[in-house]
């Protein structure tokens, strides 16, 4: 069996210090619950932060790393305190944190917590390369380690790479207010598979991508160039069986029967949370104070049983918070408390297990109403223990849980007016409904549950990556480019065609930025002097830029994806008419009209329109509808409509690459013939050629090309291993 390596920020298990003593203490709830059976049934290694700075274990490092690895298989990655503070604190909780979950207005943009935060994923990706192998499937988790997929790839190209993100993944119009957005883009994309608890964030990074940096995708597939990967949503899940059994623990029974002496008759209303701002506790305080104003019927009938767990006391706004969550709780229960009922039952602190199942068990209501939130496990918990499929789930459409549990009370953190409502209809609901909405949650949980969870996403990484490895069974190999060179060595008559845009010369926004450097130059100088070649640059470009940019080179050239041709002197490669522009520049200039950004490209016998600036997603809508409309209205005109990279072009039909390479290629006998280019326009050159021609297609797209190069660099490191 494969072995997994589990990376996140922090171990399963904390090195603790008690008076002067290190012991290690195995970690409850978080994703070392949710991962701890799947970590147990793979040949596992996890690796991640104990939970103590490293200075505090000075002189019994090498101990501690022994006792980790052989009693619970995990790795740890060493923190300073200063790590600790600006990485963890700093970057992961100040800036990614409040930003992802749509409170920009507490998002730090500090110099410091970013380079420590790239300093930390460098940690993290020396102890992964430290112990991983070649065959080692390694899953990263969460917010804390979006730089780790890249900072591996680079040193481990094969390595089999997951990331699952467990925060929301915010829309673009947020990601592009971080400073350092493109890098942690880029560092996801390190991935093969990345993963999220919803279609919605699924949607939002692809977004972000596309718009940010360009990457095509097709329904979750983004083409990364030197290989694909994948974007998809899978729901976390939970222990169902853990849960449901818990209740008829004779612990959890006695905790339950203790609970229900203390509260009577009352019905009970459950919340359970991180004290954190995003989780809406303030709100769902003032919405029990809504409550008993308009209810008075149910003072001394209901109580309310609010658990908080301190988070990041350390931090300002969590301060604030607390106080703010005092106030309330004090408020409700010195306006409505009497001394036999006190409605806000109030617990600061973290509960062990069975008193959490208790809660759950006794629960009529379960309050999830956070204001933005990843999935939320406790609406899950929460289900699974309701073995007799009472209670009623109230549960905020901004959780990630909500796609799933669509029988719940959804309602909208933020309208008090609404969430009264749910509360007096959960209080009223009968038992029949009740089971009637619980049922159809509890089937789905216990289906898709943790196990089923960490499965779908294994499968769909094996399976991404073999994915992966159909596609470079095309990439030109050092074996086969050993027998390219050796062909053309011992080649005595050569014909090279050789696209330019986005084949020698990565894409440019600006068409006339992509003028070539003096490397290039030098490079297709010493190629065209040879006298055994003959090297004819075939482009979709002007014939006056060709001149310009390579006018003292000895090649020859195809401009206008075959209107003219150059040997000599240039020649049209019929007679052509471009009478027809003015029919089709008013289509073109209302496009770009409505799309910013785009712009028009007049050549003599064509007229482009680009939309590589603009954005993404638009420009890829109105690229649709012109196409659409102009093949519409050429189809009598004797034009083509052409779709290249980021570019619609009208030109005349039957005028194409193919066609001006053959004039070429039965020019003479040749000994070696070599094709390269990256788009659509260069499959008309590839479907002309003999068998024994090396074509070769710069991506991984689908071809008729015999074989791929991932990007023009590795074009221009083949030509010069020809010269």
């Amino acid at each position: 069996m494969r072995r997994l390596l589990i990376v996140s920020n922090r171990l399963p298990v904390t090195v603790e210090k008690r008076k002067g003593d290190l012991r290690l203490q195995v970690s409850v709830g978080g994703l070392a619950t949710g991962l701890g059976s799947l970590y147990k049934s793979y040949n596992s290694v996890w690796i991640g932060w104990p939970g103590i700075a490293w200075e505090e274990v000075k002189g019994k490092e090498r101990d501690i790393e022994t006792k980790l690895m052989s009693e619970f298989n995990c790795y740890p990655v060493q923190l300073s305190r200063r790590d600790i503070e600006r990485y963890y604190h700093g970057f992961s909780n100040n800036t990614v944190w409040p930003l992802f979950h749509y409170f920009a207005q507490y998002a730090v943009y500090d110099k410091n917590f970013w380079e420590a935060y790239v300093h930390v994923n460098n940690l993290f990706s020396k102890a992964i390369l430290d112990i991983a192998k070649e065959d080692d499937i390694i899953w990263i988790h969460d917010y804390h380690l979006m730089l780790l997929p890249k900072l591996i790839r680079e040193r481990l190209p094969d390595a089999t790479i997951g990331f699952f993100n467990h925060i929301p993944f915010p829309s673009y119009e947020v990601t592009r207010t971080l400073p350092w957005r493109e890098e942690i883009l880029e560092g996801l994309l390190g991935a093969d598979v990345i993963g999220f608890h919803t279609y919605d964030y699924t949607r939002h990074f692809l977004s972000s991508v596309h718009r940010l940096l360009g990457y095509e995708h097709s329904l979750g597939q983004i083409d990364g160039g030197e290989r694909v990967i994948r974007v998809d949503a899978f729901p976390m899940g939970i222990d169902c069986e853990r849960f449901s059994k818990a209740t008829s623990d004779p612990q959890v029974k006695r905790e339950t029967k203790k609970i229900l002496k203390k509260i009577g008759g009352n019905k009970v209303i459950l919340s359970v949370d991180r004290l954190d701002y995003t989780k809406g506790i303030p709100q769902r305080l003032e919405v029990f104070n809504a409550f008993l104003h308009r209810n008075p019927q149910y003072r001394e009938k209901v109580v309310c049983i609010l658990v908080a767990v301190p988070s990041r006391t350390n931090v300002e706004h969590y301060r604030l918070l607390k106080k703010e969550v005092d106030e309330l709780v004090g408020r409700i229960n010195g306006r409505f408390g009497t001394i036999d009922w006190t409605p806000v039952q109030y617990l600061y602190r973290s509960l062990p297990f069975h008193a959490l199942i208790s809660l759950y068990s006794i629960a009529d209501v379960c309050v999830v109403t956070p204001l933005r939130d990843g999935m939320n496990l406790i609406a899950k918990e929460y289900i699974a223990t309701r073995t007799d499929g009472s209670g009623v789930l109230i549960l905020s459409e901004m959780a990630g849980a909500a796609a799933e549990l669509g029988e719940a009370i959804s309602v909208s953190p933020t309208n008090m007016e609404e969430m009264v409502d749910a509360l007096e209809k959960a209080l009223t609901m009968s038992d029949g409904e009740q089971i009637e909405r619980m049922r159809p949650m509890q089937k789905r949980i216990q289906r898709y549950n943790v196990m089923r969870w960490s499965e779908d996403f294994m499968d769909k990484l094996i399976s991404t990556k073999s994915i992966q490895k159909d596609m470079r069974a095309k990439i030109l190999t050092p074996e086969v480019k050993r027998r390219l060179v050796s062909d053309y060595l011992g080649a005595e008559r050569r014909l090279l065609l050789l696209d330019y845009d986005g084949t020698l010369n990565p894409f440019f926004k600006r068409p006339e930025d992509a003028r070539p450097g003096d490397e290039l130059l030098r490079l297709l100088e010493r190629l065209a002097e040879d006298p055994k070649n003959e090297v004819v640059l075939i482009s979709g470009r002007d014939k006056d830029t060709l001149d310009e940019w390579f006018g003292g080179l000895r090649l020859s050239f195809v401009a206008e994806h075959g209107v003219w041709i150059k040997e000599k002197e240039w020649e049209m490669i019929e007679p052509l008419t471009n009478d027809w522009k003015g029919e089709i520049q008013p289509i073109l200039e209302l496009c770009v009209d409505r799309t910013p950004g785009s712009f028009i490209e007049e050549k003599e016998f064509s007229i482009v329109w680009h939309y590589r600036k603009a954005n993404p997603e638009l420009g890829t809508i109105r690229a649709r509808e012109l196409v659409s409309e102009l093949v519409s209205l050429t189809s009598n005109l004797n034009l083509q409509v052409l779709e290249g990279s980021k570019v619609v072009e009208v030109k005349n039909i039957g005028i194409n690459k193919g066609r001006a390479a053959l004039g070429w290629i039965g020019k003479e006998e040749w000994d070696f013939i070599m094709a390269i280019g990256d788009d659509s326009t260069d499959e008309d050159m590839f479907d002309v050629l003999p068998e024994t021609a090396y074509s070769i297609k710069v991506g991984l797209a689908p071809s008729l090309a015999r074989f791929n190069l991932e990007s023009p660099r590795g074009v221009i490191l083949l030509l010069r291993e020809l010269t």
